[in-house]
């Protein structure tokens, strides 16, 4: 049996939707697991555009959110990996805090640099 393929995969309006390639009889058999728990309300039809495809879906509780990160797993149900996994980051700003970690890294970065090029003048002249 073949992984599903996914695509298009996006959060609107508090659901997660995708369009997934499934193998055969998997359609019935969708797992979304957060903290190892499955959730309820899985959708998964066929997609009427694309043929050979289908649109799966899921409501994202609002009790499942809370400052962090919060991971969930898309998985064919009794599957021991995940063919797909999307995370939703609430509370303080992470994006920010690593974009300042970056700057701040680049800027050692410069200066090791620059140091590494002298030291190298002075050994070669």
């Amino acid at each position: 049996m073949s992984d599903p393929i996914v695509t298009d995969a996006r959060i609107r309006h508090g659901r997660w939707e995708a369009t997934v390639v499934l193998p055969d009889g998997a359609g019935d058999g969708i797992e979304i697991l957060h903290e190892g728990r499955a959730l309820a309300g899985v959708e998964v039809a066929p997609d009427p555009v694309a043929p050979g495809r289908s649109r799966l879906a899921v409501a994202i509780p609002a009790e499942l959110l809370s400052d962090g990160v919060q991971t969930f797993l898309v998985r064919l149900a009794g599957a021991p990996d995940a063919f797909a996994r999307f995370s939703i980051v609430t509370g303080v700003p992470v994006e920010d805090d690593l974009r300042a970690e970056i700057d701040l890294l680049r800027a050692e970065l410069d200066l090791l640099k620059r140091a590494f090029r002298q030291h190298l003048v002075r050994q070669g002249g």
